[in-house]
């Protein structure tokens, strides 16, 4: 990927990773669009970075990706870089059915649907252009599921599926699919705690890191800072210490009710 001179969509602009990676973008000299479902979130996001520009989006809402596709293809013809970062993360306790499936609508609809859907949007435009990426942000999670969230870690490990697919299937395309995983990084993604847990990244290092990746190795199909290796690389160590891992992972974490 040339992480500079593009026409570049984030999706969850407006805070945590999203944010950040705007911002990121924004310094390498990329035109930046950030769409999130919060107007206000994202006007104090454009006032601390002039020059981006934002537009509402609901990624729980198919009219919505669909009338954000036209009008995004029409505003900015030179679109070229979708960065599907906007997601939602909720504890769920499925000895509660009832609260736990309301939980898991809202988090297939807005991490797993909402990126096939704004790519079935865009890509009829993203493979006319010269070249092209699709960004998918996936979790550390997506390889080793933090009980706590089920459905959040059912999605991400979907997204690393869809991913592959989706290379797969663009390969003799402009269009280039890179896959970005997080470890736990300090946002407010579970709350605002967790933006000054100790025991997670500092965004900034784990946005450094990440465009580092992409700089040094504009090929790369999997941008794995070095904190997400552990997850991502669990099941290489066999069936028996993976188990041990996830128990131990898990016994650590609070438990959903």
């Amino acid at each position: 990927m040339n992480i500079s001179g593009n026409t570049v969509l984030i999706t969850g602009g407006g805070s945590g990773i999203g944010r950040a990676l705007a911002e990121a973008f924004q310094a390498q000299g990329n035109q930046v669009i950030i769409a999130g479902r919060r107007p206000q979130v994202l006007d104090e996001t454009v006032a601390a970075n002039p020059g981006m520009k934002p537009i509402v989006l609901d990624m729980e809402d198919p009219e919505s990706i669909r009338s954000f596709g036209e009008k995004v293809v029409k505003e900015d013809p030179t679109l070229n870089v979708v960065i599907h970062n906007a997601g939602i993360m909720r504890p769920e306790n499925l000895l509660d059915p009832a609260g736990a499936l309301a939980a898991a609508d809202a988090t297939i609809a807005t991490n797993l649907l909402g990126p096939i859907r704004l790519n079935a949007a865009l890509l009829p435009h993203l493979m006319k252009q010269p070249k092209a990426t699709i960004m998918t942000v996936s979790s550390g999670l997506g390889f080793i599921p933090l009980a706590l969230t089920p459905t959040y870690c059912a999605t991400k490990a979907a997204i690393h599926s869809y991913s592959q697919s989706l290379r797969y299937q663009l390969k003799d395309t402009s269009v280039e699919v890179i896959e970005l995983a997080p470890p736990y990084v300090q946002t407010e993604l579970m709350g605002r705690a967790q933006a000054s847990d100790p025991r997670a990244m500092p965004l900034r290092e784990f946005i450094n890191e990440a465009m580092n990746i992409l700089k040094t190795q504009p090929g790369v199909q999997e941008v794995l800072v070095e904190r997400v290796k552990p997850l991502r690389f669990a099941e290489l160590n066999g069936v028996e210490k993976y188990e041990a891992f996830f128990k131990s992972f898990n016994d650590a974490a609070p438990a959903p009710h």
